[in-house]
């Protein structure tokens, strides 16, 4: 019973808000379950509905155009889910400054939009005990920077916080439920835009780790974001494991096509248990290869590494550039959701546009892996 009204409801979700006149959403009906036992289904049902409300708060994120969800709004409205119990801290470009995250900066430096990182905590779990970080990359639009974009298509790059956005809906469903687990979710939120201050190819940037990257191209933005988040959330956290969502690059989208996610790891394990949880949830997810001949790629004739190595294996290179920002003892997982977070046609679950996907994968991780 419980699944099939999160199926309903999930299938029913409508981002309406902008639409009026003879466009906009016309009223819902409602769906009436006759069940043996009424209360037994109510108490299913709550563990469910907070995966739905995860699910639509993503949605609604990764729909929202990015005049109205800036890094500013998309702060706040984080902020806002102190009210379930998270704890929520946002850093502003003054501290990232001063923790040294000059690679995340570098990407907004041409935007009016202050470059923000949020820190989600959700402590259910025994006192004392090591979290699991989930990290997210929030660029809130994405023109490429100087490396600028084709117009065509680029009004879809108010999804490019789509790893952000699942961040954001799995903190929410874990607090809806009060999960038994300790969880923290960081994003990097950003704008990538030109501009006079913006910066240039050719420019090379200082990490908070202390590597140095070359920027080959601007509008590989995203695990420039991500190399400084991660190395944050191992520095400040210790976790148990750690997994990052983006959508990084058009190349797993060649590679997957739009029906799943591409998943790299440098743990078995975790890897193993992410496919089983997608397996489950009936989200795609296939698993993709790391390896040294991938780091020849990213080498830098005048810093550490560069920020692309080009279109042959292009989002394999992209997680071998963050596998550097990831400690030997932490399991970790890069998922690249570019190919499934927005889709063009209706799916089983979702109308076209944003499909939330990770959410319930995630979630059912966190059950299986640290509730279980």
């Amino acid at each position: 019973v419980a699944d099939i009204a999160l199926g309903l409801t999930l299938r029913a979700y409508d981002f309406g808000r902008y639409r009026t006149g003879e466009a906009a959403p016309k009223p819902r009906g409602t769906v009436t379950i006759l069940v043996d036992d009424p209360d037994a289904a109510r108490a299913a049902m709550v563990p469910v509905a907070a995966v739905a409300e995860g699910v639509c708060f993503t949605r609604d994120l990764v729909n929202e155009p990015a005049n109205v969800l800036t890094t500013t709004d998309f702060a706040s409205r984080l902020a806002g889910m102190k009210s379930l119990g998270l704890s929520v801290e946002v850093l502003e470009e003054k501290d990232l400054e001063k923790l040294g995250m000059r690679a995340l900066l570098g990407v907004g430096q041409g935007s009016e939009s202050p470059s923000k990182v949020v820190v989600m905590e959700w402590q259910g779990g025994k006192k004392g005990e090591a979290p699991f970080a989930f990290v997210g990359k929030g660029v809130c639009f994405d023109s490429g920077g100087i490396s600028i974009k084709p117009a065509a298509g680029m009004e879809e790059m108010t999804m490019d916080m789509g790893g952000a956005g699942v961040v954001a809906g799995l903190m929410r469903t874990l607090a809806l439920r009060k999960a038994k687990a300790n969880v923290v979710g960081l994003v990097g939120l950003v704008e990538n835009m030109p501009d006079g201050r913006a910066q240039r190819p050719g420019d090379i940037v200082a990490s908070m780790k202390g590597d140095t990257i070359e920027v080959i191209n601007t509008d590989a933005e995203g695990r420039l974001v991500l190399a400084d988040v991660l190395w944050y959330a191992q520095d400040r956290f210790s976790p148990r494991g750690m997994i990052d969502l983006a959508t990084l690059t058009g190349a797993i989208i060649i590679a997957l096509g739009h029906e799943n996610a591409g998943v790299f790891a440098n743990d078995d394990r975790l890897a193993a248990a992410l496919l089983k949880a997608a397996g489950a949830e009936g989200e795609g997810a296939w698993r993709m290869p790391l390896g040294p001949a991938y780091d020849e790629m990213i080498k830098s004739r005048l810093a550490d590494m560069k920020n692309t190595g080009g279109r042959p294996g292009g989002s394999i290179t992209a997680a071998q550039f963050l596998r550097r920002f990831v400690r030997d003892d932490t399991p970790w997982c890069h998922i690249d959701i570019a190919g499934v977070a927005l889709q063009s046609k209706d799916t089983t679950l979702a109308p076209k546009g944003a499909t939330g996907w990770g959410v319930m994968t995630l979630d059912r991780l966190v059950r299986d892996l640290l509730e279980g």
